[in-house]
């Protein structure tokens, strides 16, 4: 399916219509980041596929989680689901410790480095095409 970006790109993946309704009912300013993430995602990597997992809440997977969408009150949440994920430029802002991934917390207005989420969602799809983090970590 081909989907046209905030900028009328033409990007193309499948969305989920669950996604989308999970989208299209929040408030416009967490629209506007969770549909960046969105893109993000599947600019990353044209094969990840959108879901809905917990009922709710989307996902983005290939071969395994990537990343999930959680828009609370005040902010949206961005799960990042690998623990060993680099993040030189910093935009990681919870979970350093968790064990099995930490997350990127977006109040409305914050500025969203682009570039940094994509190689992040980069890095996590080429270890979950080598097995994913927890083969690493076994190893």
């Amino acid at each position: 399916m081909h989907n046209t970006n905030r900028r009328g790109a033409l990007m193309s993946y499948q969305a989920d219509p669950r996604v989308d309704a999970y989208i299209d009912a929040l408030p416009a300013w967490q629209q506007e980041i969770c549909r960046l993430v969105r893109e993000v995602v599947h600019a990353a990597d044209p094969e990840v596929v959108e879901t809905i997992k917990r009922r709710v809440q989307p996902y983005f997977v290939l071969d395994g989680n990537i990343a999930a969408l959680l828009a609370a009150k005040d902010h949206v949440n961005v799960f990042i689901y690998d623990p060993l994920v680099s993040d030189p430029d910093g935009i990681i802002t919870h979970g350093h410790g968790n064990a099995t991934g930490r997350q990127i917390w977006i109040n409305e207005g914050d500025p969203i480095n682009v570039a940094a989420l994509k190689r992040m969602f980069e890095e996590i799809i080429a270890r979950n095409r080598a097995g994913g983090w927890r083969r690493v970590v076994s190893a």
